[in-house]
């Protein structure tokens, strides 16, 4: 149910657009076994910058990186936060870094039924609420479906019982927004544009896979590639040729029924918590008339 081109309101200002590596040390969360020199080394090397040109974003000198990357220096706490600052790593990865190099991870990770969190909920829900009768839901790092509206039901509705549907594609374990869009039994069938939308989508979560070390998502996409009927050609996850449009709208079919989405990812700005900064919130936006008026016949 994902769309393929969205607009992205990006978790921290000045955050970069990283293009997919091919890096096979990155498939997996940069942890604190392999030591702070090798694990700073990676990131650099995904962030495709010179030891100098990290020295010069950090305001420190090419030498230090160089030592800190040997193991000849061990780096303070203000210097891990301030490499991982001039590579803008998300929050996990600085977290990580931290323990590599010694320290206490820095950035806490509450579950959203925390009660610090209630600021975030009540803006999720906010958001969720005000977009009816569109379609919302919220996702987690892992396209994993944490909370949505009533539209999206309403929506998921027009497949069959959405329980149903869900159990075939995710059994009992987490409800996969990509998994839907991928799998057989899920939303595919009903996708007129499905290779166009599909082939999009599995590049760009590749690619965000990469650029944050996500190997949970990774797993997710391992696991895609194997549902049946999936190009064999997609298993080397290239870019799709040609100039996209701005917008690549989802034509659903149903039946008689005719419905037209795209959406738009949006997450909080200066997030300071782990879970805060990952959670984001996709909002579907019809397309065209005729698929505004179902959406409003939907909700009654």
């Amino acid at each position: 149910m994902a769309s393929a081109i969205f607009a992205e309101t990006t978790n921290l200002p000045g955050r970069r657009a990283i293009m997919s590596s091919t890096n096979p040390n990155l498939r997996h969360d940069t942890g604190c076994d392999s030591g702070f020199g090798p694990a700073l080394r990676r990131w650099r090397g995904e962030r495709r910058l010179s030891q100098l040109e990290l020295a010069l974003a950090a305001g420190v000198s090419q030498r230090h990186v160089s030592f800190v990357e040997s193991g000849r220096s061990r780096p303070s706490r203000d210097m891990v936060l301030q490499l991982a600052e001039a590579m803008d790593l998300p929050l996990r990865q600085r977290n990580q870094l931290m323990v590599a190099a010694g320290f206490a991870p820095t950035y806490a990770q509450r579950d959203l039924g925390d009660p610090d969190m209630a600021a975030v909920n009540q803006a999720l829900d906010l958001i969720l609420t005000h977009h009816e009768p569109n379609p919302a839901l919220v996702l987690d790092r892992t396209w994993n479906m944490l909370r949505s509206n009533h539209a999206m039901t309403r929506m998921l509705g027009l497949l069959g019982d959405p329980d149903v549907r869900w159990t075939r594609v995710c059994g009992n374990g987490p409800r996969n927004l990509l998994k839907l869009t991928f799998h057989p039994e899920g939303a595919r069938p009903f996708i007129r544009n499905w290779e166009e939308v599909a082939h999009l989508l599995l590049w760009r979560s590749r690619r965000e896979a990469d650029a944050t070390a996500n190997a949970e998502l990774h797993a997710v996409i391992d696991e895609i590639l194997e549902y049946d009927g999936i190009p064999t050609e997609w298993q080397a996850l290239d870019h799709p040729d040609g100039l996209p449009a701005p917008i690549l709208p989802v034509e659903y079919g149903i039946g008689e029924v005719r419905l037209s989405l795209f959406s738009m990812l949006s997450s909080f700005g200066t997030p300071l918590d782990v879970t805060a900064e990952e959670v984001r919130v996709e909002t579907f936006f019809p397309a065209d008339a005729a698929s505004r008026h179902l959406l409003e016949t939907l909700a009654g």
